[in-house]
């Protein structure tokens, strides 16, 4: 039977706001250590990041979602053995226990009682010092041990682990759960389009909308221009605090913004004219040039310097104790007199104006407003940052393509340049045009591109690399993002266009270059000046095939082509680079894909030979050859995310999946020997499981092993729980009932 209860991560903590970028810092997911539910950190390409936690399984029940929490084989407990025969006892050593009066600790011989004692006693026993949180202390030899945590509410945590026979020391660390047990509940509210998700009492609950379907209107909010944390904050005249607790009351002294200055004296360089305020910022590939137009102004002067100053004590927050060149975006300069004929040259003729410039002296935005209306936007955090990088890629672009003297490592730059911006939002309005309403707000430059000539310029670029002997990185880079729905045309154009064949003929040149790419990209990620990033690419590859899919399945103009991405799956399992990830994704697309008899030979195929490589073993255990594959996974790889238990429940259900496709299709009847292995694998790791015992009883059965279907199909009725859904326990039990009067 197929197994309809599915993980789910529940986003119950889904945050999306900008973080500085540092080269210490890479982007891609980070998992918690913590026992309990995991919790997951998406550092993402844009400049965002997530945090995701708790987990389980679901079934949907007409509108409702019945959420069940992932079981948990963790108890809080981790426990590290040491053996010595000789031993006469055995030596504890609890690391860190801080909540010494929470703990209890147990000892038992065979089947008779078990002795606890409470560690807080044994510490004032054998460890009376006060400062010291580990507790060492000896027992008497037992065959189990029996770990408790008392929480508050009544409620304890009672771990019972075996003890090795010749075990002579075990080191014990408890880590606390930090999300714990939340009992939630979906509903589906079908006037609105809207997932409600809350605990049990159904208060406050939290309201989601498919990605796919129209957002609600967002309101924009005003940002501050700083926000910060200050310890006993008060101001001249206020009443001192008092603590309810303890009756203490709080200095009343006064803190304000300079009363944590940062360490770090930032100076913003600015010059005396436009010549060397351009020549300031012209090997810089982050920065900026912002010129300020106020001639009418008497005091524009004393207005630039005093925006100067706040600008450097803004930015000196932020950098606090070092230079740190992220927050560094902007240079300025104040036009005099002198500059009227540049300004007339390129056409400015506001006053007052604001007008940015990249370092090649183009203006990419212009705003009729003065420096001190527009301070806000130059914080780092402020979405024109991005805008302006995106400006400038897009004209640096259009400038090359238009350059008949361009070189092909200028066009890979300008490839390159835009690629790695960060991805455009739909929603995100690229240009402003400037109406009486609004004509102070910022007027971006636009760069008209034509979606074919683009197109020629990539596909000539792709086909002159082929024959390259060692990888171009910019260019690797740029096809990663491009294959990801992340690259040019996204920036472009906004496309979420399907693979074609330049697309299949790019993941060929990262294949043919995979083990030198590997070598290079820790270097090339880390350049001075520049910002890359370039994930493990078996990961990368599998990723853009995954993404591919689905915006196939959404309606996306073009077809998918299944035997270039088969193909490419292919390549990299041949070049011993198919990793856990691409397998997986792998394995989910031919399963989709039908021969044309209604069979699924090859995907089975495939699996069949995943299995024999990787799972199946005539001697020692299938659990610790499980084990082996785990700690070989890429730790990044949101696959991992669950740990060995979702590892090991994959495998099984895949195994399953794989045989119940034996059994529900009858072109697939000649896998019936090998799908009885990889269903007895799947019982072998998730034991007495209805869906994998109804799964291996009708291949028996199919086998004409009669009887044997006959007891295994008892068994999946005998473990049919409440999480089993009706209609599917019903369908069991029928189907024992046809086994045993003959007409299954």
């Amino acid at each position: 039977m197929r197994n309809f209860i599915w993980s789910f991560l529940a986003f119950f903590c889904l945050i999306s706001v900008s973080f500085s970028q540092t080269k210490n810092i890479e982007k891609g997911s980070y998992l918690s250590t913590n026992k309990g539910q995991k919790i997951k950190l998406n550092l993402l390409d844009d400049n965002k990041y997530e945090l995701v936690f708790y987990s389980g399984n679901y079934e949907v029940k007409g509108d409702s979602l019945v959420f069940t929490p992932s079981a948990k084989a963790d108890s809080g407990f981790d426990l590290a053995f040491k053996n010595d025969k000789k031993a006469k006892k055995v030596k504890i050593k609890f690391v860190d226990a801080v909540y010494y009066y929470s703990f209890y600790i147990g000892t038992q011989k065979g089947s008779g009682d078990v002795e606890y004692q409470r560690l807080s006693d044994i510490k004032t026993r054998v460890n009376p010092e006060e400062d010291k949180t580990d507790v060492d202390f000896e027992i008497d030899k037992a065959d189990y041990l029996y770990l408790v945590y008392e929480e508050y509410g009544g409620n304890s945590k009672v771990s019972k682990f075996a003890l090795p026979k010749d075990v002579s020391e075990v080191t014990i660390k408890y880590q606390v759960d930090v999300v714990g047990d939340l009992k939630i509940a979906g509903f589906f509210d079908q006037k609105t389009n809207e997932l409600m998700i809350s605990e049990q009492s159904g208060n406050n609950p939290l309201v989601f909308r498919n990605a796919k379907d129209t957002q609600p209107e967002t309101i924009s909010k005003i940002i501050p221009l700083e926000s910060k944390t200050v310890a006993n904050w008060t101001y001249a005249g206020k009443e001192p605090l008092v603590s309810d607790d303890f009756g203490v009351a709080v200095d009343s002294t006064v803190v304000g913004v300079d009363s944590y200055p940062p360490t770090f004296d930032f100076k913003l360089k600015i010059e005396n004219n436009l010549k060397n305020a351009l020549s300031s910022i012209k090997d810089s590939k982050t920065k900026f040039l912002v010129v300020g137009v106020d001639s009418k102004n008497a005091s524009a002067k004393t207005d630039f310097d005093a925006f100067i100053k706040d600008q450097e004590t803004q930015i000196a927050y932020t950098m606090y104790d070092a230079y740190h060149p992220e927050y560094d975006l902007y240079n300025y300069y104040l036009a005099t007199a002198d500059d009227k004929k540049w300004l007339k040259t390129n056409k400015v003729t506001a006053d007052p104006s604001v007008i940015i410039l990249n370092n090649n002296g183009e203006i990419l935005a212009t705003a009729k407003s003065n420096f001190k209306d527009k301070q806000y936007q130059f914080n780092y955090y402020d979405a024109l940052y991005k805008k302006l990088k995106r400006t400038d890629g897009l004209l640096t672009f259009s400038k090359t393509l238009k350059n008949k003297k361009a070189t092909d490592a200028d066009l890979i730059q300008a490839f390159n340049k835009v690629a790695i911006l960060e991805t455009s939002y739909d929603y995100e309005a690229d240009y402003t045009v400037t109406t009486d309403d609004n004509a102070s707000e910022f007027k971006f430059e636009n760069a008209a591109l034509d979606k074919k000539e683009v197109a020629q310029v990539w596909k000539k670029l792709i086909e002159a690399h082929q024959k390259d002997t060692k990888p171009n990185m910019y260019l690797v880079e740029t096809i990663l993002k491009e294959i990801k729905n992340q690259g040019f045309s996204k920036q472009f154009f906004k496309d979420d266009k399907v693979l074609n064949d330049i697309d299949f003929l790019a993941i060929d040149y990262v294949i043919k270059h995979y083990d030198a790419i590997d070598a290079e990209r820790a270097a090339f990620t880390a350049k001075e000046g520049e910002t890359h990033v370039i994930g493990s690419l078996n990961t990368e590859i599998a990723t853009a095939l995954q993404q591919n899919n689905y915006v196939v399945e959404n309606n996306a103009s073009g077809a998918k082509d299944d035997s270039k991405t088969i193909g490419v799956y292919k390549k990299l399992i041949a070049a011993g680079k198919g990793n856990f990830e691409s397998y997986q994704n792998y394995f989910t697309y031919l399963a989709e894909i039908q021969d044309k008899d209604g069979s699924n030979t090859n995907y089975l195929k495939e699996f069949s030979t995943y299995f024999n490589a990787n799972l199946a073993t005539d001697k020692g255990s299938v659990i610790e050859k499980l084990d082996t594959m785990f700690t070989s996974i890429d730790p990044n790889s949101e696959y991992s995310y669950n740990g060995w238990n979702a590892f090991k429940e994959y495998h099984s259900n895949l195994c399953n999946e794989a045989a119940w496709t034996v059994v529900s299709k009858p072109g697939n009847t000649g896998f019936i020997k090998s799908a009885i292995t990889w269903s007895e694998y799947s019982l072998v790791v998730s034991k007495n499981n209805p869906y994998y015992l109804d799964t291996l009883a009708q291949l028996y059965y199919k086998d004409g092993q009669k009887e044997k279907a006959i007891t295994t199909q008892t068994l999946a009725v005998k473990y049919l729980t409440d999480y089993v859904e009706e209609e599917t326990a019903t369908d069991i039990r029928e189907t024992l009932a046809k086994m045993q009067n003959g007409t299954y």
